[in-house]
């Protein structure tokens, strides 16, 4: 259901000590998406949910002012400046798309990142420990995880080719970052790879005669907001040549990927409304460090094993948070 507009509002029930602070401000948050706020999309109601366990409640002293560009990225700019002009008190942008938007429309109003990849070097932060300026929350990315999921998918397909094709979206800010991990993880492992590039659903079904031409035995999806918009199409094109995939998060496995490892979209959605918190409680968010995860999922779909042909190792069955049948 799209929610680009849509003005929810919820109050807050502030904790003794910050009623006092705060004597009875309204609080305006909002929220910046490139993607749309589909059923399977956990975010919003992660989100939600942890600001009621914060003492928020719907109805009076906090209104959440909602734009979701259903992968339109153009439109990002003029969201993040309407955003601006209602003066919310904190930006909530997911993803670096949203990430960008929100930093050129405003250096003073405190952006909270939810899933960023490689905010430094995309240069969103100062550092990680001490981010300056205005925006703080989430990143995504630790450097061991794409090594991680090839080594799930060299273990979970025993007899897997030497080449795996790294699909990724090269318009994507901080896709380098995931290809760059991916091809040394790739080398450590002895694992050929090649690139293949997608900027646009048009190119995928191209992407995917690319790497049955080239004989990949199996697909390493590097994660992009488009990418992940049509995650159900990939993995019917990965099914169609038979190609088993390792895909960033739970949401591409219940499209039918074969393995997703990464952290949670819910739990970083969940965790930035502990920085919202800090921050409409005074801390400035120059003075909040980055977070990175430090859990994450792994989800295998039994299902896509069985029309691979593949029988998944109790080893690897047996670390599965969740295994989908």
């Amino acid at each position: 259901m799209r929610r680009i507009g849509l003005v929810l509002a919820i109050s807050l029930a502030l904790a003794p000590l910050a009623v006092d602070a705060q004597a009875g401000k309204a609080f305006r948050i909002g929220v910046l998406s490139p993607g749309a706020d589909e059923p399977a999309f956990s975010g919003m109601t992660a989100f939600r949910q942890a600001l009621r366990e914060l003492g928020y409640v719907i109805g009076e002293n906090i209104a959440l002012e909602i734009r979701f560009a259903d992968g339109r990225h153009e439109r990002l700019p003029d969201m993040a400046a309407e955003l601006v002009s209602l003066k919310v008190d904190v930006i909530l942008a997911a993803s670096n798309p949203a990430i960008a938007a929100a930093q050129k429309a405003t250096t003073s109003i405190p952006t909270v990142m939810t899933t960023a990849t490689d905010p430094v070097a995309v240069g969103f932060v100062a550092s990680l420990s001490r981010p300056g300026g205005n925006i703080t929350g989430l990143t995504v990315q630790t450097p061991d995880v794409a090594g991680k999921r090839l080594q799930l998918l060299k273990e979970a397909v025993p007899n897997l080719p030497p080449r795996v094709a790294i699909l990724w979206d090269p318009d994507y800010p901080g896709g380098r970052l995931q290809v760059n991990e991916a091809q040394a993880a790739a080398r450590r492992l002895g694992v050929q790879f090649r690139l293949v590039e997608a900027r646009s659903p048009d190119q995928l079904d191209g992407a995917f005669k690319a790497m049955a031409s080239d004989r990949a035995g199996g697909a390493f999806i590097a994660g992009s907001d488009m990418l992940f918009r049509h995650r159900g199409r990939i993995a019917e094109l990965a099914a169609k040549r038979r190609l088993p995939t390792t895909c960033p998060l739970r949401e591409w496995v219940e499209a039918g990927c074969l393995i997703g490892y990464g952290t949670s979209v819910s739990e970083q959605w969940r965790r930035a409304a502990y920085f919202v918190d800090r921050i409409l409680k005074g801390t400035k968010p120059g003075d909040l460090p980055i977070e990175q995860p430090t859990t994450f999922e792994l989800v295998i779909n039994l299902k896509t094993a069985k029309a691979l042909g593949l029988t998944i190792p109790p080893s690897v069955l047996g670390r599965a948070d969740q295994v989908i049948e």
